[in-house]
C-alpha cells in the first residue's frame, strides 16, 4: 500500500490559533517531513513513509465559512514544488470549474517542471455552494458541474499529450489552439500499444455512479471515493461495470480513499486526542462542533496502530492501494503522524 499526507492549509481550521505570520513555516515543516521520509528515512529496512503530499481546494473554512485562513492550494502547489525535491504532490481535489481547463492544464504543465514531474492532478466537479458563490461562479446544477469535469478532463488530457488543446467545441467549453508549453515532463502510456506521452496522472475524486465514476473508467489513472468496506466495495463494483462497458483494463485505474486519522498507543491515548479534537473544534467552529466530533469519533481510521493496521489490511484485500491521511492535529503535534509512519506504514508494506 501507498501512503499520502494532508498537509494542513486552514481549509479544516488546522490552522486557528496559529499566528499568521507563522503558517507558511507550519506547513513547511511537514512537507519537508513528508520529503524527508519519501527518502527513506522513517520506515524500518529503507522503505518510504509517505510517497506523496496533498492539500485541498477550496476557499472558505469548513465546517463552516469563517474568518481563519485557507491558503489557495494551486500556490501551495508551486510553492511545495520548489521546496522539495522527492515528495508527489497533489490536491484531493482540485474543482473543475474554479478555473478554466486550459489555464489549470497550464499551470499545472509549469508545477511539474519546477517539481521535475512530481505532480498529480486530483480533480472533481466541486460541491461547495457557499464559495461558488461567494467567488462569483454562480452554482450550477449537478449536471452542468460534471458536464464541465468531464469536458475539462479532456481538455486538459490532450494539451498535456500534444501541448495544444486543438479544436473543442463542447457544451461548457469552446476552445482553440491554447498552448501548453512546457508539456509535462512525466510520461504516462496510453493506447492498447502502452505508447508513453507527456502527461500528468489524473485522479477523478468522487462516488457519484452514473457520470462521475464513468469519467474515471474514461480517464482516470487514479479514484478517490468512499474508504469504508462495505462503500469502497460497492463503488469499485460500479467502477468496474463502466469499465467493461467502455472496454477500459479495470486493473490500469489505482483506488485511493482519504482518511481522517486518530491513532494512540493505547485506548486511553486514543480518546486523549480524540478530546484535543473535540476541544479544538468547540473552540473554532462552535455551531458545528457536535456532527463534526461525532464525525471524528466514528473515523474508520480511529485506534491503535494495531487496529488501524488490520483495517488497512483489510481494505488492501479489497483493492484500495492508496490511502491519502490527515492528521486535524499536526500543526501543532506531529507523534500521531510518527506513530502511524513507525507502526503503521511498515505493516502494509
Amino acid at each position: 500500500m501507498r501512503f499520502g499526507l494532508f498537509i494542513p492549509q486552514g481549509w479544516r481550521l488546522d490552522l486557528a490559533g496559529i499566528a499568521p505570520e507563522d503558517h507558511w513555516s507550519t506547513m513547511l515543516s511537514l512537507l519537508h517531513r513528508a520529503e524527508n521520509q519519501a527518502a527513506g528515512e522513517a520506515v524500518p529496512g529503507g522503505g518510504f513513509a509517505w510517497e506523496s503530499a496533498w492539500v485541498y481546494d477550496h476557499f472558505h473554512t469548513v465546517p463552516l465559512p469563517t474568518q481563519e485562513a485557507t491558503h489557495e492550494a494551486w500556490t501551495l502547489m508551486a510553492a511545495f514544488a520548489a521546496a522539495s525535491q522527492r515528495v508527489r504532490l497533489g490536491q484531493m481535489c482540485t474543482c473543475m470549474a474554479y478555473r478554466e481547463p486550459t489555464y489549470l492544464a497550464k499551470v499545472a504543465s509549469t508545477v511539474d517542471a519546477i517539481s521535475g514531474g512530481r505532480t498529480e492532478m486530483g480533480i472533481g466537479a466541486g460541491w461547495y455552494e457557499h464559495e461558488w458563490r461567494a467567488y462569483g461562479y454562480g452554482f450550477p446544477t449537478a449536471g452542468e458541474r460534471l458536464r464541465a469535469l468531464d469536458e475539462g478532463v479532456q481538455i486538459m488530457a490532450n494539451m498535456w499529450r500534444t501541448g495544444t488543446s486543438g479544436t473543442f467545441d463542447g457544451e461548457r467549453y469552446q476552445v482553440d489552439g491554447a498552448r501548453c508549453h512546457p508539456q509535462p515532463l512525466q510520461r504516462l502510456p496510453v493506447g492498447d500499444d502502452g505508447a508513453e506521452v507527456p502527461s500528468i496522472p489524473l485522479w477523478i475524486a468522487g462516488g457519484g455512479e452514473k457520470k462521475t465514476l464513468r469519467i474515471a473508467a474514461q480517464h482516470a489513472q487514479y479514484t478517490n471515493f468512499a474508504g469504508d468496506p462495505e462503500g469502497f466495495t460497492h463503488k469499485s463494483s460500479v467502477l468496474r461495470g463502466h469499465c467493461d462497458d467502455l472496454g477500459r483494463d479495470f486493473g490500469r485505474i489505482t483506488r485511493s480513499a482519504n482518511y481522517n486519522v486518530v491513532i494512540g498507543e493505547t485506548e486511553k491515548e486514543v480518546a486523549d486526542r480524540l478530546g484535543w479534537i473535540e476541544d479544538h473544534l468547540r473552540r473554532w467552529a462552535p455551531e458545528r462542533a457536535d456532527r463534526e466530533i461525532d464525525g471524528w469519533r466514528n473515523s474508520y481510521l480511529s485506534g491503535t496502530p494495531e487496529q488501524i493496521a488490520e483495517k488497512l489490511h483489510g481494505l488492501e484485500k479489497l483493492g484500495m492501494t492508496y490511502a491519502i491521511t490527515y492528521f486535524l492535529e499536526a500543526a501543532w503535534d506531529q507523534s500521531g503522524i510518527e506513530l502511524f509512519e513507525k507502526q503503521v506504514i511498515p505493516e502494509l508494506q
